[in-house]
């Protein structure tokens, strides 16, 4: 359950949040293999090599949009990030997904962005 004190909106000031949707872009582009979402969850593929770049994505994000979850799991050739939303930011989960995918390979997209 998300505690009441933990606010659904990212952090970033304008400028911040168009360095980091870049940050993330360039991300996908050189190693996002594909991505699916479940509900209030998404799944997101990258090559095994993009290990630290994900690690700092978490990092990143976990200090802007604290109200999401974030799951590092390495698997053998690529590395799974997982992001879950609270139910209470279902209304926002379209959003809130889409910048984690934006600029990389479509494997049927949904919109998406906390900001």
């Amino acid at each position: 359950m998300l505690s009441k004190d933990v606010p659904i909106a990212c952090t970033l000031g304008a400028g911040d949040y168009q360095a980091r949707m870049r940050w993330i872009a360039d991300l996908n582009q050189r190693s996002l293999q594909g991505h699916r979402r479940d509900d209030l969850t998404l799944h997101i593929d990258y090559e095994a090599g993009a290990l630290a770049d994900v690690e700092e994505l978490v990092r990143q994000e976990t200090a802007c949009c604290a109200f999401l979850t974030f799951q590092i799991e390495p698997r053998p050739g690529s590395v799974r990030l997982v992001v879950t939303a609270p139910e209470d930011a279902r209304l926002a989960a379209d959003t809130l997904f889409e910048d984690f995918i934006a600029s990389g390979p479509s494997t049927r997209a949904q919109p998406c962005g906390c900001c």
